[in-house]
């Protein structure tokens, strides 16, 4: 669950919090902003000085979530000595701890819901420009290391592939069911590994630099 706000009211966080444990007694959205407003002892008015729909609330918790992980990755003292391979399974790792604290507000949300993919729903998509971002930054330092191909077209897309596997991950773990959701940690792993085996430099690269370096040397 959604933290409790502070002593000091964040009316921004009240809201949200608000709809997470409205979510989570009724399992549907509020019938109206006006009546959740009213809940909230706030007028409708002052609603829309901190969002204008109920997805954009929905946009805010998967926002928080994404910066608390980052936040606590990034917090570590041995973060900046890490892999880009072992940055990208910290992330998944810290990740997936952050949405068990809110496990059953995502499953009444997403449970039932097959693809994310097609269509992304809206309110996930300033989360996926977060995702992105930060896939790019690791991409950048992973070409920099040569742990990554730098591979004209293909290297542009990498933050896509990185962006599917987001939500591959996340649609594994809610539909996992094994204790400690051990599953969902094997299949990031294994998910990582292979990504990164594939955006690293396979034999047919080392071959067509050795061609080149032949060819050069000539």
């Amino acid at each position: 669950m959604i933290e409790n706000i502070e002593n000091q009211i964040d009316y921004r966080e009240a809201i949200i919090h608000g709809y997470v444990e409205h979510i989570l007694e009724h399992g549907k959205q509020p019938a109206s902003i006006f009546k959740f407003a009213k809940s909230l002892n706030m007028k409708e008015e002052e609603f829309y000085n901190y969002f204008t729909s109920f997805e954009a609330i929905k946009s805010a918790v998967w926002e928080m979530i994404f910066d608390k992980t980052v936040a606590e990755l990034e917090g570590q003292e041995v973060y900046p000595s890490y892999t880009a391979r072992e940055k990208l399974l910290g992330f998944f790792f810290t990740w997936i701890e952050h949405l068990k604290k809110n496990r059953s507000y995502l499953l009444s949300l997403y449970g039932g819901k097959g693809d994310l993919r097609n269509p992304i729903p809206q309110e996930i998509k300033s989360f996926k420009s977060k995702v992105k971002e930060f896939a790019n930054e690791i991409i950048l330092e992973g070409k920099e290391t040569e742990e990554i191909a730098n591979r004209p077209y293909i290297s542009d897309r990498y933050d896509e592939a990185i962006w599917l596997q987001v939500l591959f991950v996340f649609q594994f773990w809610i539909k996992d069911t094994s204790p400690g959701f051990e599953k969902t940690d094997a299949a990031i792993e294994k998910s990582v590994n292979l990504a990164f085996d594939l955006m690293g430099k396979s034999a047919v690269d080392s071959f067509v630099d050795f061609a080149k370096f032949l060819y050069q040397s000539k």
